[in-house]
């Protein structure tokens, strides 16, 4: 895939300056944003910045989220199987690849254009059971940042232990004073899917403090539609 990826090729960051601790992918992505701003490299507000959660109608404790050209992999085709996953979408202006996707846990460039992304880590066109179909909840940042919260229930077992180590850092408390309802945004029912991608619909992106459900076949759409919204 040499050729696709020289063809998108943009401007790499290093990553090692984020914060990132495994299977903590929504707080990674929190303060991921959160650099994204105070460095410039985002807007102040995180206005240009979207949370994507990926994710399934059928998520249980088992593993059904493909996704390759990841970190965590054994394969050389980086494949893992999460049950959910997280990402930060930007919306560059003025430039010739306006969207690039930001995955901590990625071995593509970071970040990557969302063309590569798609086509890569994505690859919609794989066939894989109706049931088992991914969705996108895209989030605008500034409403991310302002009502997310985890206290970090979902990552202890029955006895109250930890699944996986969690950061050092303090669980994060939402504005309003939540302190969890990671559950709220990780859930996608198909019935939630945004199918008229008309301006009304699209414009929801920025009053829904959920965002809204996106089909996996029509990320590269939505995007390409609300540019107009955040130019």
């Amino acid at each position: 895939m040499t050729s696709t990826k020289l063809e998108f090729d943009v401007g790499e960051v290093d990553n090692a300056q984020f914060d990132h601790t495994p299977y903590y992918c929504e707080e990674n992505v929190y303060f991921l944003c959160k650099k994204l701003c105070q460095q410039g490299i985002a807007d102040a507000e995180g206005s240009d910045l979207f949370v994507a959660f990926i994710s399934n109608e059928k998520k249980q404790a088992c593993i059904i989220v493909p996704l390759w050209h990841q970190k965590a992999s054994q394969r050389a085709d980086g494949i893992t199987l999460w049950d959910y996953h997280v990402i930060c979408i930007q919306k560059k202006r003025d430039v010739e690849t306006p969207y690039l996707v930001w995955d901590l846990d990625s071995s593509l460039p970071f970040p990557s254009p969302l063309p590569l992304y798609v086509s890569e880590t994505i690859r919609p066109s794989f066939q894989l059971f109706a049931d088992y179909q991914r969705f996108f909840r895209i989030v605008h940042a500034p409403l991310f940042l302002h009502y997310f919260a985890s206290d970090r229930r979902h990552m202890k077992d029955s006895a109250g232990n930890w699944v996986a180590q969690p950061p050092a850092h303090e669980p994060i408390e939402a504005k309003d004073g939540t302190v969890h309802n990671l559950n709220e945004y990780m859930e996608i029912h198909a019935s939630d899917e945004l199918t008229n991608l008309g301006a009304d619909s699209i414009n929801l992106v920025f009053t829904q403090k959920h965002g809204v459900v996106i089909g996996e076949s029509r990320l590269e759409e939505f995007f390409s539609q609300i540019s107009s919204q955040i130019s």
